[in-house]
């Protein structure tokens, strides 16, 4: 059976040649050694140039190299290693290597092939996942830190900080931001400022530089103190280049120490005018539930339910009244009926009464106790009592007839 042929757009062809390119982890985040051809720093900002060897070669473009902090003096001849990931350019069909990072041979190559070594082992231990983000304050009460005593940075967090919220407390831990020590002071005073209990949120940064001035904060011990802290953390290192090791792990990264300042505290003017428009809402919504309850009792005052309502009792009150009446008088003659009743059975009982019937000449005779009917009851010489009206005597019997 034939196979069905497909046909391609040629645009359809680029986009899945760009999109292979792209998803395959063995052409992103790569290190390029080779000589520079047809360099062109254009006004756009954009860096254009060719890399060869002695047998082939490849377009390579640099956009926003100044954030990238690329050199500005890169020309015909010279020998770079550089860092980035390969695409297609689909209008044209080209495919080229978008560059992240240049240095010329011997630099700086072994420390970035480290740091790219840390970010993927660091990534992959989940170090940089969501879930491990804290959530920063609202409001914060104090503040720490951690920066150079004497730099821009500083003075910049603390002048946005008290501009904003001008009674907020901040500590300052003075800190060596780059050059030999500077990751152990890093570390320290995170770990410091991390133990001071009324420190609500902490800062770590510095102003801009080149990358070998920034790259302590590429040092995965400075960044695994941040992860570390047990307060929220803020990376403010000024830069614009991709994300340093300390702005992955971080639970907020600011582009610059002011910046991080305002992410950090918010506007005490905005708060008031905030707290204001809610309580003037509630009060608007507290106005208007009273204004429908009151209209709601006016209603029901003026219903028919309610004015009929002391009428109902009063006439309620009538009628217990009556049945009050009319109970007492059945129970009035109820009670009559019972007495004569009564009357009756008393005259009934008085007539078989043994006493009146003593009182006319008749007597009882017991044995032991028990009244005798019959003569055969009693033994001769046996003790019997006669009992009269008035009176009782005993006997013996003598003889039985």
């Amino acid at each position: 059976m034939q196979k069905k042929e497909k046909i391609y757009t040629v645009s359809q062809l680029n986009r899945e040649v760009k999109s292979y390119l792209e998803g395959n982890e063995n052409f992103q985040e790569l290190f390029l050694k080779g000589e520079m051809s047809g360099v062109n720093y254009y006004k756009s900002g954009h860096l254009y140039f060719t890399l060869k060897d002695k047998k082939a070669q490849v377009k390579c473009a640099a956009f926003n190299y100044k954030y990238k902090r690329i050199a500005e003096d890169l020309k015909e001849g010279d020998v770079i290693k550089l860092f980035g990931d390969v695409t297609l350019y689909e209008a044209r069909g080209d495919y080229q290597v978008l560059v992240r990072h240049i240095e010329k041979e011997n630099q700086m190559g072994a420390l970035f092939e480290e740091l790219e070594k840390n970010k993927r082992e660091m990534a992959a231990a989940g170090y940089f996942d969501e879930k491990y983000k804290q959530k920063l304050p609202k409001v914060p009460q104090t503040i720490g830190i951690v920066t150079s005593g004497t730099g821009a940075a500083v003075r910049d967090i603390i002048n946005t900080a008290k501009l904003r919220f001008p009674n907020i407390n901040i500590y300052v831990y003075p800190a060596k931001v780059q050059g030999e020590g500077a990751s152990q002071e890093i570390i320290k005073g995170i770990q410091t400022l991390d133990n001071i209990e009324e420190i609500d949120v902490i800062i770590a940064g510095r102003g801009g530089g080149s990358i070998e001035d920034l790259w302590c904060f590429n040092e995965k011990e400075v960044a695994l103190a941040y992860f570390n802290a047990k307060k929220p953390i803020v990376s403010a290192v000024g830069h614009e280049i991709d994300f340093l090791l300390t702005d992955l792990v971080a639970d907020l990264r600011a582009s610059t120490p002011t910046h991080a300042s305002e992410k950090v505290v918010p506007e005490k003017r905005k708060l008031q005018d905030e707290i204001e428009n809610r309580e003037r809402y509630m009060k608007t919504i507290l106005l208007k539930y009273l204004d429908r309850k009151k209209h709601d009792l006016i209603r029901r005052q003026e219903s028919y339910g309610l004015k009929g309502y002391l009428k109902n009792i009063r006439e309620r009150n009538v009628e217990v009244t009556d049945r009050e009446e009319a109970l007492d008088r059945a129970f009035g003659y109820y009670l009559a009926k019972k007495k004569q009743e009564m009357d009756v059975m008393q005259e009934r009982l008085s007539g078989v009464d043994p006493t009146k019937i003593m009182q006319m000449g008749y007597s009882i005779t017991t044995y032991k106790g028990k009244a005798v009917k019959d003569s055969s009851e009693i033994p001769v010489e046996g003790e019997i009592e006669t009992v009269f009206s008035v009176g009782r005597v005993k006997s013996i019997v003598k003889e039985k007839m």
